[in-house]
């Protein structure tokens, strides 16, 4: 006997977003109820779209009031039984220190896969977090240094007291965040032009040291591709064994 299909009701969902682009923010879906409720509660103002009325916060509004507002109507409409989406971004409940700890949370995580990198493929994707040019971690710094520089540069004081370099030295940072991100880059770009190492087979070249004791290499070994001297952070140290003298080195 075939088994018949539950039957459930069709939740009905409001979202509370803001719109990267515009920096409106918005709330879509649901009836004619939930426009009252977000006029009443948070403020919004209902308007004509192209799918049909939507509705926003005013114009011009500070961030805390945007945030403060959203989280109100998202509440209120919970109240009322809406099932609710509220962007995290607008949600003033929210830990104050959440994007600071986030962004902590991932500094250690790239750290992490940096120090457990074992493969070139592996290299070039931390490298890739720091000197992406969009999102990279010193561009994105960049930009915030730059911003400072402009926003102190219009908010300093006329003043004899106040070198008159002491903000254009922002812009030396600036630029040295720029050449970092061009030597990190370059690193980068070296580690993923190597090809990745297959477990068990590590790279060697003919007729070299690592070559002639292939065998004695452990499964699964995986070989980093060497950097250039210049760029490596530091030397690796010889292998000593059970005897105490440096592989193919002489007696102590």
């Amino acid at each position: 006997m075939r088994q018949k299909e539950p039957e459930f009701y069709a939740l009905e969902y409001v979202t509370i977003t803001k719109e990267p682009r515009t920096g409106l923010v918005l709330a879509m879906g649901g009836a004619g109820e939930v426009a009252d409720i977000l006029q009443r509660a948070g403020g919004f103002l209902s308007a004509p779209g192209p799918r049909g009325p939507y509705h926003r916060l005013p114009l011009g509004l500070p961030v805390e009031q945007q945030r403060l507002k959203a989280t109100a109507a998202s509440h209120a409409l919970l109240a009322a039984g809406y099932r609710v989406h509220l962007d995290p971004a607008l949600n003033a409940l929210a830990t104050p220190d959440g994007d600071r700890d986030a962004a902590l949370r991932y500094l250690a995580h790239l750290a992490e896969r940096a120090a457990g990198a074992k493969t070139s493929s592996q290299v070039a994707d931390v490298l890739t977090e720091i000197c992406a040019p969009e999102t990279g971690l010193l561009t994105l710094t960049r930009e915030v240094v730059v911003r400072a520089y402009l926003a102190a540069g219009e908010a300093q004081p006329v003043s004899p007291t106040v070198e008159p370099d002491s903000i254009a030295r922002l812009t030396d940072i600036a630029d040295s965040l720029t050449r970092a991100t061009q030597v990190v880059g370059h690193v980068r770009d070296h580690a993923a032009s190597h090809s990745t190492p297959v477990p068990g087979e590590p790279r060697t070249t003919p007729n070299s040291p690592a070559h002639q004791h292939a065998d004695q290499t452990a499964a699964g070994d995986r070989q980093v591709p060497a950097l250039p001297a210049h760029l490596r952070p530091d030397r690796p140290r010889p292998h000593v064994p059970a005897g105490g003298r440096p592989a193919g080195g002489r007696p102590r």
